[in-house]
């Protein structure tokens, strides 16, 4: 089988960068021949390095790097990276049996879709946030704190000024999703779930597309080894982007409730109010072996608060394989991971609650019995590599013997495979 992998990096510095590249890597483990397009410039995973793996860079800028005017324009619809993304497909040796995409919002632009559809081939996209329904990709109002409860594109939707940088950038992005509706609305598309949340939530959302709704969960890069001891860590870590929609400001004050240190490995925005506080310690970005090192050494529990609907993290099964229990919030996708009371606790994003399941951790008979279950559990049922990558082709077999028996690009009611 013959596949492309369309993201805009190659290099895992977000889940969604991460995801794209282990999928990779794991398809061609498995014996897929795969081309990997890198949208945009930069530096190269080596994981893809293998022989089964073919690169292919487009030499896409950033939009965050171009010129305002521009990237706005370019953000709705970017003609030229269209045109390179078909001259790449084009120039292919092989045609590919299907096309997966994880991101397009950085370079790609609603543009590419038509390029797409227009190959015959079939497409499948994983849904790694909301930006095929919301046009601030979270479903997040950033102006109250809270999730959103509004119609995507409806007319309360757009009149919401729930973008996390200003109006002017909300209505740009209105603009990208009226765009992408437009593309995606003659055609049919297979889109990927990596939890059962969103696949629940987002087929509302995504009313009036003709999509079909596939569940994979993400892989997760962790050798088995002897685990953790989280009894004799000291602190509730937190690893990730420190904002006030991923909660880091919850860690801090449920560290402080139970008598603990906080251990922030990271930086963002709010990275001089957490500095301030006691008890509170950050170290910045650090290589994943560093991380887990320290983790392994220091996290009594790991926490993952988000107050948006996230579809991960990823952190919260790295944890878990690792022997450290989680603390995560009930509005997240991993949290369907947490057995809460047994590997660790899912509370909602709530300080009261934090507080209680933060509580937990002072007692260290508790912390080692939650950390062995964690561990346990895990690796009863490990989301290796190797499991992702066969749960991803018997997805693309499925979607292959759908399309010989049906034509291509027919309208059809949105179903769960």
């Amino acid at each position: 089988m013959q596949i492309v992998v369309l993201a805009e990096f190659a290099v895992a510095s977000g889940g969604a960068e991460k995801v794209a590249v282990e999928s990779a890597r794991g398809l061609a483990e498995a014996g897929l021949d795969v081309t990997y397009i890198q949208a945009i410039d930069g530096p190269v995973d080596p994981l893809l390095d293998h022989p089964r793996i073919r690169r292919i860079g487009l030499g896409n800028t950033d939009i965050w790097q171009r010129p305002a005017h521009r990237a706005a324009l370019e953000g709705l619809w970017d003609g030229q990276a269209a045109a390179r993304l078909g001259a790449a497909l084009d120039a292919l040796p092989v045609r590919p049996d299907l096309i997966h995409l994880h991101q397009w919002t950085r370079s790609l632009s609603p543009s590419i879709f038509p390029v797409l559809f227009r190959r015959g081939l079939p497409v499948v996209a994983t849904l790694h946030d909301y930006f095929f329904a919301c046009p601030n990709g979270v479903y997040y109002r950033f102006d109250r704190g809270e999730p959103c409860a509004l119609k995507p594109l409806s007319a309360a939707c757009i009149a919401a000024p729930c973008d996390g940088r200003s109006r002017l950038h909300k209505l740009v992005r209105v603009g990208r999703s009226v765009s992408l509706r437009a593309a995606l609305k003659p055609h049919r598309l297979d889109v990927i779930h990596v939890c059962d949340a969103s696949l629940s939530r987002m087929g509302a959302l995504l009313e009036g597309l003709a999509l079909t709704h596939h569940r994979v969960d993400n892989p997760v890069r962790v050798a088995q080894q002897v685990p953790a001891d989280p009894a004799r860590g000291d602190a509730l870590a937190y690893v990730g982007r420190l904002t006030r929609e991923k909660g880091a400001d919850l860690v801090a004050d449920a560290a402080r409730a139970a008598g603990l240190p906080a251990l922030f490995i990271g930086s963002g925005p709010l990275e001089d109010e957490l500095r301030a506080r006691a008890g509170v310690e950050l170290v910045g970005w650090q290589a994943p072996e560093a991380v887990w090192s320290l983790l392994r050494r220091r996290a009594r529990a790991i926490a993952a608060p988000s107050r948006w609907y996230e579809t991960g993290p990823l952190t919260v099964y790295e944890a878990l394989a690792h022997g450290i229990p989680v603390i995560a919030s009930a509005r997240s996708g991993a949290c369907e991971k947490v057995v809460d009371g047994v590997n660790g606790f899912s509370v909602l994003p709530e300080p009261e609650a934090w507080a209680t399941a933060a509580a937990a951790f002072r007692d260290d008979a508790r912390t080692a019995k939650l950390g062995a279950a964690a561990h346990e559990r895990y690796w009863a049922s490990p989301m290796s590599l190797s499991a992702h990558a066969a749960s991803l082709i018997a997805v693309y077999e499925r979607i292959l013997a759908n399309r010989t028996a049906r034509p291509a690009n027919v309208k059809g009611n949105a179903s769960a495979a």
